[in-house]
Formats: structure tokens, sequence, C-alpha cells
């Protein structure tokens, strides 16, 4: 049975950091675990998603998008920084899951902006709303502001070794053994 990763981008907009930086997490994440993995935009979900009350209103197509990333065994979730906090569409499409649907599931948080000045909506924003669903949302978060792109790709040694760090933490869920240094709290 291969390991399923999923990665929902809570942005708009194409190409996007967002999933530049969910696609190289997801990557070596499949890498490390031997796992497939895809990534969703939220555009992937069509108009129903801003039009649906409950997930019976998100047509055929966007609820099988959503069953996918649901039933993956770990997520990988982002979103770029709007007004200090996620998305709308993004709170949006987790409004329409089912409170328990997340519960256990290990979560990856990451998000993007301009600037440092938001690196901490991985801690006040995503952190809180992952705990709502009781998922079990990874000690390391990543944020990566504008300057830790070159040309659209994460390129920065510091977000790069972060990043490492945090798909090491899937390692109790996805069936394989930490690094040494991390089993030993370095």
């Amino acid at each position: 049975m291969v390991i399923r990763i999923a990665g929902i981008a809570g942005s708009w907009s194409t190409p996007s950091r967002t999933r530049a930086l969910l696609t190289l997490v997801g990557t070596r994440a499949a890498a490390r675990f031997g796992a497939s993995h895809e990534v969703f935009d939220l555009n992937d979900f069509g108009p129903s998603l801003g039009q649906a009350r409950t997930l019976e209103g998100l047509e055929g197509s966007a609820r099988a998008i959503l069953d996918r990333i649901l039933s993956a065994d770990a997520l990988v979730v982002g979103t770029p920084v709007y007004k200090g906090s996620y998305t709308g569409l993004f709170k949006h499409l987790f409004d329409l899951v089912e409170p328990t649907a997340l519960a256990g599931k290990p979560v990856l948080l990451t998000a993007t902006g301009g600037g440092e000045k938001h690196a901490l909506v991985v801690e006040h924003h995503l952190r809180p709303l992952f705990g709502f669903f009781e998922a079990a949302t990874l000690p390391t978060g990543i944020y990566a502001g504008a300057a830790d792109f070159v040309d659209g790709v994460p390129a920065s040694p510091a977000l790069l070794a972060r990043i490492d760090r945090a798909v090491d933490q899937l390692a109790p869920w996805l069936g394989a053994q930490a690094p040494a240094a991390l089993a030993v709290g370095a």
C-alpha cells in the first residue's frame, strides 16, 4: 500500500509561491518515505467551493478532490498570508470539513508572505485551526518570505533545512525511523 501525501495551497494565484513551497515539501516527503504526493490549489475546486454551505454543496469534482485530501495519510497545508492571516476561501474550505475528519492525521503547516513580519501566522492562525480538528500538527511549521525564493522556487539554505526537519517529523506516522539527530533531540 502506497503512502499518500496531499497538499492544499490556499491560493488562487498561478504560479504561486505557496504551491511551489508545498510542491517542494511534498516532493521531499515523498522521497523520504517512498510515498506519492499531489498538491491542489483552491482554484482546482472550481466555483462550487465559494458557493457551498455544506459538503453536499460541492460539485462532484470538487468533492472528489476534498475526499482525496481527507483520505491521504498525511497533509501539507499552506496559505499565503492575507491581511495577517490565512485566506478566507482556505478557511471556508475547512469550514466544510467535519470536525472529526482530521483527528490524529499528521499535518505539516506552511505559509508564505512578503516578509518576516508575518512569520507567526503558522503559530497564531494555522495551528489553532488544525488544533480544532484534533489533527497532529508537526512541531516544526514552515514560513517562507519573498527572500526565501529565487525565480519562484524555494531556495534559501535555512528554509531548505527547516523543510527537511519538518519532513523528518512525519516519521512516526509514515512508518520510517527518524534520523538519529532528531531522535536524540538535536
